[in-house]
């Protein structure tokens, strides 16, 4: 018995000092130490770290998400600056990656270049728009702006054809506005009218920068003010936009002609270099007509005002100092930063935009160690088995669904860190000359990317973001879940950490990302990524009022007092957040299995669990931006992705020792409980 208890007594000794060695992911200062976890999660697990670290006067917000793009700025501006030093010594080859980059990012950051040059590197594009006398000449500009990136009217480029995923088709959205969303137009408090007149005021002063006198300017920027509410009249709603089958129609050639008797699709095809194409997926056939009908009413001279201010819009923040302080005048009352981001910064971003793989090359041979790829893989296999042990036993669906649900989980594919094939740039032409040349080539090459991809059949190594971003996405066409290296890193995910809190980071965003496979909108598409029913009609009714649960309960929730959430604006990426969490957590429960189970920093496994979820959307945001979010963002707002999935899910409780009438703990009447 002697021995039994000093064996006992040694392994708790070991399994206290390993618990101080694990402890790296965040310190018990970054907790509220008088907050109740019962009460309000989100401020038990960040308020610390939240009042020691407040917005920088250069961001709207500032959290963990941050932290990272910031180091990951530092590293990707290292990398530029040794690639734009090459190009001065004569070390990087006439047409390398190393002279695009570094050419690339020298002319961004060429402040004199840019005084000296002032608005010159438009006149051309300016001169056009001038030209401007019939309904013809506005259809060239219009396909003439369009692949340098200027989206007047409607944007274009190609898709994945959504009920056939084997093809990519030609695809028109609605578009052309210049503030955030159709709603800002309409919108009657106090904050929304000032900010429309702000809007007015900062199109005038970008028509006077370009060398019209303030009565003109002022005149024009009232007419853009009222084609943009036009075309904001017409434009579909952002919830609406969810809905696959609401956006899903195939317009042939005729159809098209038909739909704009004013804009020739023919000859617009023919002018942006896709002569052949015989039909366009089209998402917003009524945006399109009202459009046309727009294209009439309105004189030709306001049409030359319109164009002229979205150019100078693309481009302003890459034009002389005048043009860059009146754009992030405007962001300000948008977003709320008190300075501007370094020039740096801008740039290295503004890089990344452009030459995004080529930069992401050079990225992930210094921040991305193979351990962290086998890490991600390892842990995805488990969440995968926990979602198949879910669809297995799952007590609502039938057997036919749950073959189909389970057949999707089956084919699911997972891209990890960076591409197998980096893309080509050979075709992009970059010197050192003004920088808003360079950018309008850029555009223009990624618009052709997107054109040469119509009709061929669709590439499924590509990915949709560059390896750098700090974030992550599931693709339904695809039937895919994509983690670039720039998210894989601490505090998400870090490989020295402990599983629990890794699982309740990284963990819950990697069944987040799957169970969008099977959210509101990701549930219409099947196992090859195509747009088609696989439910039986009683199981779809009973997820569609599962769905509507959600939905219920995020319009619910409020900031400021009054501005509630769009519940189904944010049902699909709420849906996934419940379901991440339900994912991880079952799956670490079953990783423990066997195992030790460690109180880490007087935290059970459960518990860390629970804080690394939470931790993950610590925040502080500016007001202004809070606003533009719940506006504009299919995501609900940070402090909602904590409150809401985890008072809907029992085991949260359970870990901290909730009753049932905590704010934290919904009756079970009231859970949300889908997948």
């Amino acid at each position: 018995m002697k021995l039994i208890f000093c064996l006992s007594a040694l392994l708790a000794l070991l399994l206290t000092r390993i618990d101080t060695a694990v402890a790296q992911n965040f310190d018990r200062k970054d907790l509220c130490s008088s907050c109740k976890a019962c009460d309000d999660f989100y401020q038990y697990a960040n308020e610390g770290w939240l009042a020691q670290h407040p917005i920088p006067d250069d961001h709207s917000e500032w959290g963990h998400w941050d932290e990272i793009i910031d180091r990951n700025l530092d590293i990707l501006h290292q990398i530029l600056d040794n690639a734009s030093a090459n190009v001065r010594k004569g070390l990087a080859q006439k047409g390398s990656i190393q002279q695009k980059l570094g050419d690339y990012y020298s002319s961004a950051m060429d402040t004199l270049g840019r005084e000296r040059a002032g608005v010159w590197p438009l006149k051309a594009e300016l001169d056009r728009i001038d030209q401007i006398v019939t309904l013809t000449d506005l259809r060239k500009v219009v396909s003439h702006l369009h692949p340098i990136g200027v989206m007047v009217l409607f944007e274009f480029g190609s898709d994945i054809d959504a009920k056939n995923s084997s093809r990519v088709v030609a695809s028109s959205w609605q578009g052309g506005l210049g503030l955030p969303d159709r709603e800002y137009y309409f919108k009657q408090d106090s904050v929304s009218k000032a900010l429309r007149d702000g809007y007015l005021t900062h199109v005038a002063h970008l028509f006077m920068l370009s060398g019209r006198d303030s009565i003109w300017s002022f005149a024009h920027a009232r007419i853009v003010l009222d084609i943009e509410t036009s075309l904001a009249r017409a434009s579909m709603a952002l919830p609406e936009q969810r809905d696959p089958d609401s956006t899903y129609h195939d317009f042939k050639i005729n159809d098209l002609v038909a739909l704009t008797p004013h804009f020739s699709w023919p000859d617009y095809f023919k002018e942006i270099g896709s002569p052949g194409l015989g039909e366009a997926l089209v998402g917003q056939p009524q945006f399109m007509h009202s459009m046309d009908s727009l294209l009439a009413a309105r004189s030709m001279d306001d049409w030359r005002a319109y164009f002229k201010w979205h150019l100078l819009k693309s481009v302003a923040d890459k034009l002389d100092a005048r043009f860059d302080r009146e754009n992030f005048r405007f962001e300000q009352m948008l977003y709320g930063e008190k300075v501007q981001l370094p020039l740096w910064k801008r740039r290295v971003r503004a890089t990344d935009r452009a030459l995004g793989e080529a930069l992401g090359q050079e990225y992930v041979k210094v921040a991305f160690p193979p351990e962290a790829k086998s890490n991600m893989l390892r842990m995805i296999a488990n969440l995968r088995e926990a979602l198949r042990a879910d669809l297995t036993t799952l007590d609502w669906i039938g057997e036919a669904t749950r073959k189909k649900a389970l057949d999707k989980l089956n084919a699911f594919v997972q891209k990890i860190g960076y591409p197998d094939h980096w893309r080509d740039y050979t075709k992009l032409k970059i010197d050192n000359g003004p920088f808003v040349l360079n950018a309008f080539r850029a555009r223009k090459f990624e618009f052709e990317r997107q054109l040469a991809k119509i009709g061929k059949p669709v590439d499924r190594t590509e990915w949709g973001m560059t390896p750098p971003t700090v974030n992550a996405y599931y693709n339904s066409s695809m039937n895919e879940i994509v983690f670039p290296a720039g998210i894989l890193q601490p505090p998400f995910f870090d490989a020295k950490s402990d599983d629990g809190y890794n699982y309740g980071a990284i963990g819950a965003i990697i069944g987040h990302e799957m169970t969008h496979g099977f959210d509101d909108e990701g549930a219409k598409f099947d196992a090859k990524g195509n747009l088609v029913n696989w439910w039986a009609p009683e199981d779809l009714k009973r997820f569609q009022e599962k769905s509507q649960c959600v939905v219920q309960q995020f319009s619910g929730f409020t900031i400021e007092d009054s501005i509630h959430l769009k519940g189904e604006q944010v049902v699909g990426e709420s849906i996934a957040d419940l379901g991440g969490v339900t994912l991880a957590y079952n799956a670490y429960m079953k990783s423990l299995e066997g195992q030790p189970r460690l109180t880490i920093d007087g935290f059970t496994p459960e518990q860390r669990f629970f804080i690394g979820w939470a931790r993950a959307w610590g925040s502080n945001l500016r007001p202004e931006l809070q606003r533009i979010l719940v506006f504009t963002d299919f995501h609900p707002v940070n402090y909602f992705r904590v409150i809401g999935p985890l008072s809907n899910f029992p085991p949260f409780a359970a870990a901290f020792h909730c009753a049932d009438t905590d704010r934290m703990v919904r009756k079970a009447g009231d859970r949300c409980v889908i997948w």
